[in-house]
């Protein structure tokens, strides 16, 4: 069996689902099996994520991303390839006849809010899902919730949709030495003990709740640590920046961008807290990650997060301003909550692997639901 893995998106820009893509396609070669694989990429050197597996080759299209009429010209560039499954992680699918087609769908943030994203984005997402849903043979969904949205929300049979959970960056789970923590935390002049949200600035996280929970964590509860933003800006993050100097908060508010994922594996590590409210996660990757890192969470209770976390974070409403005092309090303040925390949290990550991720995926290319 011939499999084709669109690639283009890790070699045009890395986020989410481009390292979600690089992790399944090296787990893939790492599954004993017949297939034939190529990854097709759109520009830059895909060499260096390519399994070590003679059953892996590489292709480069012109194609770029998210181009009103990618599923036309892709068909152009893929026809001929002898594919008998195309896979598409970022969900748009080629109008390709003969071959099975399989989309991966993270999320539907923009039906539930769709003030989330610029007038052309919500455009474009809302003609190319529902065009994708109808045409795909199979839909992979990252999470329980999302399966459900794709059922409610745009009617898709249930049989057409398997649930197949992402994992973590296998750095997160690796063992570290203090004294390596510690030089990260030099590098970016911090002590151990700081609140960290880990995500892109944009209104989706819900950032401007967390300062206003922070505001009051300094105020009425005399918890002074800072709270750490460790992120890329993404749409509207103007907002973001006036909340924090509205209310005062200039000062005891860190911004990170660009850190290196052991950089931050280190800050997990040293974090007395991650807090995650966001509005809405397909997935929600910080979460799993900081749970690898002995790292306790508060995490909303919307979308996919509450199955990541289970019963090893405290789950909130992500609106409950006074809800979020008490929790971020409690944590920071009750060392024998967050170790509590922090051993749930790590049994609870281990139920997720690139292997068992892998595998259920080949299962879908195969011909089944995973």
């Amino acid at each position: 069996m011939h499999i084709g893995i669109d690639c283009r998106l890790p070699t045009y820009r890395m986020g989410g689902i481009s390292q979600a893509t690089i992790y399944l396609i090296q787990a893939l070669g790492a599954l004993a099996g017949e297939e034939r694989y190529t990854i097709f990429h759109k520009r830059g050197e895909a060499r260096s994520f390519l399994p070590d597996n003679n059953g892996f080759s590489r292709s480069n299209l012109w194609t770029p991303c998210h181009h009103p009429l990618e599923r036309y010209s892709l068909a152009v560039e893929l026809t001929g390839r002898g594919l008998d499954v195309i896979h598409s992680p970022d969900f748009i699918p080629p109008i390709l006849p003969g071959a099975r087609r399989v989309i991966t769908v993270h999320d539907l943030t923009f039906l539930y809010y769709p003030q989330f994203l610029t007038a052309e984005s919500r455009r474009y997402y809302a003609d190319q899902i529902a065009w994708a849903v109808k045409v795909a043979d199979h839909i992979i969904a990252d999470s329980h919730a999302t399966r459900a949205d794709l059922i409610n929300l745009l009617g898709v049979a249930p049989e057409k949709v398997t649930t197949i959970h992402l994992a973590a960056n296998p750095i997160f789970s690796n063992p570290y030495a203090a004294e390596d923590i510690d030089r990260t935390l030099t590098t970016f002049n911090l002590t151990r003990g700081f609140i960290l949200t880990v995500g892109t600035l944009e209104p989706r996280k819900n950032l401007e709740t967390l300062f206003a929970v922070y505001h009051r964590l300094r105020a009425e509860k005399g918890i002074n640590v800072p709270l750490v933003l460790v992120g890329g800006k993404g749409w509207n993050d103007a907002a973001i920046y006036e909340a924090i100097a509205r209310l005062g908060l200039a000062d005891h508010v860190l911004h990170l961008s660009g850190v290196a994922d052991v950089q931050l594996a280190h800050l997990y590590h040293a974090a007395g807290v991650l807090a995650f409210p966001s509005h809405y996660e397909g997935f929600g990757l910080p979460a799993l990650e900081a749970m690898l890192c002995d790292c306790p969470v508060v995490a909303s209770d919307r979308g996919s997060l509450p199955e990541v976390v289970g019963d090893a974070a405290l789950s909130l409403d992500p609106n409950d301003v006074a809800a979020w005092v008490e929790a971020l309090q409690r944590v920071l303040a009750d060392d024998g909550l967050a170790d509590g925390l922090r051993r749930a949290g790590r049994a609870q990550a281990q139920q997720f692997s690139w292997a068992k991720t892998a595998a259920a995926t080949l299962a879908v290319y195969r011909g089944g639901n995973g």
